[in-house]
């Protein structure tokens, strides 16, 4: 099995912050060599301050399988204790992984530098407490899985329905929806692209599933009419979640500007997705949504108002 990274490139970029705190144990006479001022290579607690924002700075040469990220803002700060020396690091950046290894880097970078600093006169140096104290921004602040809502997902395409074409997005969006999100598909149907058929079937579902999602008819030809399907049926258009789909899409093909796909609300709170008809684009859209889905429930029921 080979290694590799994660890939974060369908993640949204969002302000990521990391805490982390460690300590290094000295005697008391490091402790006093410290306070006065007389280790011969200088000023300990400041030199430890810069090498753990060098740390940052290094973390993916020295971690494999750490993203090179582009970081905003790092404090370091030492204090020297009547035990040691105590060190906390912060760390923002705005992007799309977090930097918590950046901020374990900072700590441990500077805690090394303060025993390389002494290590000619204290050998019973212990370096310890390294821990993560905080992170924010990510994932973990916000997503969900679909586990316990029902879902439907529908095809729209002529030539499948005909049996000309095998539906190879729709199939795509089920394995995704169960073994990625932990969702319940319990309805598949494949249509043509037929405005009345897709009204007729968006109003069949409403509020007997949780989340339909659409794939197909997205497009800019004449018989491309999801959309216009949704748009009637929906009591309130989810303006931000189609935004964010086209807008990110575009990291991986400038077409996704091409699709036309709208998400609303339809009947009390059953959520309609309309997905491109490509399977990278199911893949990437539904990966991108997904776990906003529940929050979006909740506040489709009135329980959630932020």
């Amino acid at each position: 099995m080979g290694f590799r990274p994660v890939d974060v490139s369908n993640k949204f970029e969002t302000i990521r912050t990391a805490k982390a705190e460690g300590k290094i144990y000295l005697s008391p006479e490091s402790v006093e060599m410290i306070k006065n001022n007389q280790v011969p290579k200088g000023d300990v607690l400041s030199a430890s301050q810069m090498a753990g924002m060098l740390g940052v700075k290094r973390t993916a040469d020295i971690l494999p399988f750490c993203h090179n990220i582009m970081i905003d803002h790092v404090v370091v700060n030492t204090q020297l204790q009547e035990d040691g020396v105590y060190v906390t690091a912060e760390v923002k950046c705005i992007g799309r992984t977090g930097v918590e290894m950046e901020a374990l880097t900072a700590v441990s970078a500077a805690l090394l530098n303060v025993y390389d600093m002494l290590k000619a006169f204290d050998k019973n140096m212990v370096i310890g407490d390294i821990k993560l104290l905080e992170k924010r921004g990510g994932k973990s602040d916000y997503e969900e899985d679909l586990s316990g809502l029902k879902c439907a997902v529908i095809t729209l395409s002529d030539t499948c329905s005909k049996g000309e074409a095998e539906d190879r997005s729709g199939k795509t969006a089920i394995d995704i929806i169960q073994n990625e999100f932990g969702g319940e598909v319990v309805h598949y149907k494949i249509l043509p692209d037929d405005k009345d058929l897709i009204v007729k079937e968006l109003k069949d579902l409403s509020d007997r599933v949780d989340i339909i999602f659409t794939t197909g008819g997205t497009g800019f030809s004449k018989r491309d009419v999801t959309p216009e399907a949704t748009k009637e049926v929906i009591r309130k258009e989810m303006i931000g979640f189609s935004e964010a789909m086209r807008i990110v899409g575009i990291r991986f093909t400038p077409k996704s500007l091409l699709s036309r796909g709208v998400c609303g609300i339809i009947g009390d709170a059953t959520l309609i997705v309309n997905l491109p008809g490509s399977t990278g684009g199911v893949k990437d859209n539904i990966r991108l949504v997904a776990p906003l889905l529940k929050h979006a429930i909740r506040m489709a029921k009135g329980e959630k108002k932020h």
